[in-house]
């Protein structure tokens, strides 16, 4: 007896499966039938797309975090150490 090798889906593959079983134009037999998975998956994968569907939607409006590496204190802190390592470099070799 040969076993079945398992079918690893991406989690696109799984959305658009859901989404398929949401539009019901054919039923959940059929589409697992198609995609090679089991009917069961397939409502659980379209539960999970119903619960999780509103955080699309939830995204706060306002300013983004601030990314540290362009923070202006740090930025005009850094040009003046590089300003201060700069002059330091011109008065050793005489320019």
């Amino acid at each position: 007896m040969s076993e079945k090798k398992r079918k690893i889906l991406t989690g696109t593959q799984k959305a658009k499966i859901a989404l398929e079983a949401l539009k019901e134009q054919k039923t959940v037999n059929e589409i697992a039938q198609e995609y090679g998975v089991h009917p069961t998956q397939i409502g659980l994968w379209k539960k999970a797309l119903l619960e999780n569907a509103s955080q699309l939607f939830e995204v706060k409006r306002g300013s983004k975090p601030l990314d540290p590496q362009s923070d202006p204190v740090r930025l005009y802190a850094k040009i003046g150490q590089l300003n201060m390592e700069l002059d330091w470099l011109n008065t050793r070799t005489g320019h």
